[in-house]
């Protein structure tokens, strides 16, 4: 049962308890899961080590292969900070399409899970790409389905997922050194991405040399449909904070304007576990270079490790525990003991954590 701070019953949670299903024989050893968002029952995507995609329904029990993957391997990836490569899978929103990348690494590719062919073969480029998980996301854009992919150290594109389409063109003139840059260039490094709960908008977990950790959110119907530049210096683009040697680490949407940041500092050696809420909707300004930055609401001890939320509370997933937690006050709701899963399904609320072919699963 899950417990609030004074050792009562906290005050979320269908029932209370974890459950434990194994994995079906025919699956092959899973290496990671996503989930297929626009269903209110817990079906997911999974992809297998040796390449193949499958869609999984938990409460049916079963499971069919669509697709496979042939990512690179890149056996020569020096490992950062003790990030290993590893293949990460991202399902779009109706799970029609898939993208299989490897964090940490240069190479990823788009699946059409409908016909099982590659649409868009993934690059980066490299250039410090073992210091960020590959920047990739699924959006919708009038009605189609487009991916958020890096490109280059310091430009993200978004592609049409259906035809491979680049739908962002847009190119700097040649330039000798940093001080001649041109207009819209961007001195910053990619990172994980995540898109607002409403589609609207998406949060980069990214860095600035010297290493300075600077996550950013900026508008992306404007980006897409108007300025191409809008990633780069669009008049939506806002940084939330700044953290001397820290990014890759838990932030999360808590719904469409408020985003949770993970640690309490302004260095890696100084920070301490917890939360920092920001509204993307306020801006101040920063000092200097007075750029736009968010209105940070509250500050508070606890969080720490993957974090999620679903619109109201936030989760966090220590080493151990799952935690229950109230981002408007910063109160501690409640715990899941024993419990520290790394997926999340929103539709169906289901936390999901995956160790030796057992699925253990909460239900919020």
């Amino acid at each position: 049962m899950p417990t609030d701070e004074d050792g009562g019953s906290a005050m979320i949670g269908s029932n209370g308890t974890v459950s434990e299903i194994s994995a079906p024989p025919s699956l092959d050893a899973v290496a990671d899961l996503a989930p297929v968002h626009d269903r209110d029952r817990p079906v997911w995507l999974a992809l297998g080590e040796d390449g193949t995609i499958s869609r999984w329904d938990l409460t049916a029990g079963n499971h069919e292969a669509v697709g496979a993957t042939t990512v690179p391997a890149e056996p020569d990836h020096e490992p950062w900070n003790g990030h290993q490569l590893r293949r990460r899978l991202h399902a779009s929103h109706d799970g029609k399409f898939a993208a299989v990348v490897n964090d940490y690494g240069r190479f990823g590719e788009v699946v059409d899970l409908r016909t099982g062919e590659v649409t868009l073969a993934l690059d980066n480029q490299g250039d410090e790409e073992e210091t960020v998980p590959f920047s990739l996301e699924f959006a919708q854009s009038r009605g189609r389905c487009v991916v958020i992919h890096r490109t280059a150290w310091n430009r993200l594109d978004v592609s049409d997922a259906e035809t491979g389409a680049l739908l962002t063109d847009r190119s700097l003139p040649p330039f000798a050194n940093a001080e001649a840059a041109p207009e819209h260039y961007l001195d910053y490094f990619h990172g994980a991405l995540y898109v607002s709960p409403d589609g609207k908008r998406i949060l980069d977990d990214g860095w600035i040399w010297h290493p300075i950790g600077i996550p950013a959110v900026w508008d992306l119907g404007q980006w897409i449909e108007g300025n191409v530049w809008e990633s780069e210096d669009g008049p939506s683009r806002v940084d939330l904070c700044d953290r001397a040697d820290y990014w890759d680490h838990a932030m999360t949407w808590i719904d469409s304007i408020r985003v949770a940041v993970e640690g309490l500092g302004d260095d890696d050696i100084d920070m301490r576990p917890g939360a920092r809420i920001f509204d993307t909707s306020r801006t101040g300004r920063s000092e200097p270079p007075e750029k736009p930055t968010a209105v940070e609401l509250l500050s508070f001890e606890g969080p720490t490790g993957h974090s999620f939320s679903d619109g109201t509370h936030l989760f966090s997933c220590g080493d151990t525990d799952l935690s229950i937690w109230d981002p408007a006050e910063g109160k501690l709701l409640g715990t899941v003991p024993g419990f520290s899963p790394a997926h999340y399904h929103p539709g169906a609320r289901q936390f999901l954590q995956l160790a030796d072919g057992v699925i253990r699963l909460w239900t919020a």
